[in-house]
């Protein structure tokens, strides 16, 4: 009987000192790398968001260029509009 315990504790042992470890460690790391890349929702909202940023700037570069006209030297006043 007692050899038949010693049969299970060996390889018991050396599973939870060597596999053990080695299978958590990369189970992690492979779910942070996971974890760190965007989803297709993400990545949908990313693309809307840029989409709109872009929009936003081309108005924002139109508002300025009217202002060069209508308003020159505006910039040099900075905040004083």
């Amino acid at each position: 009987m007692e050899g038949l315990a010693i049969a299970f504790m060996v390889p018991a042992v050396v599973f939870m000192t060597l596999v053990a470890p080695i299978w958590i460690f990369m189970h992690y790391r492979s779910k942070q790398r996971s974890d760190a890349a965007l989803s297709e929702t993400e990545r949908s909202e990313m693309r809307e968001l840029e989409h709109r940023a872009m929009g936003m700037l081309k108005r924002i570069e139109t508002l300025e260029s009217i202002l060069d006209v209508q308003t020159p030297g505006w910039r040099q006043r900075g905040g004083d509009l």
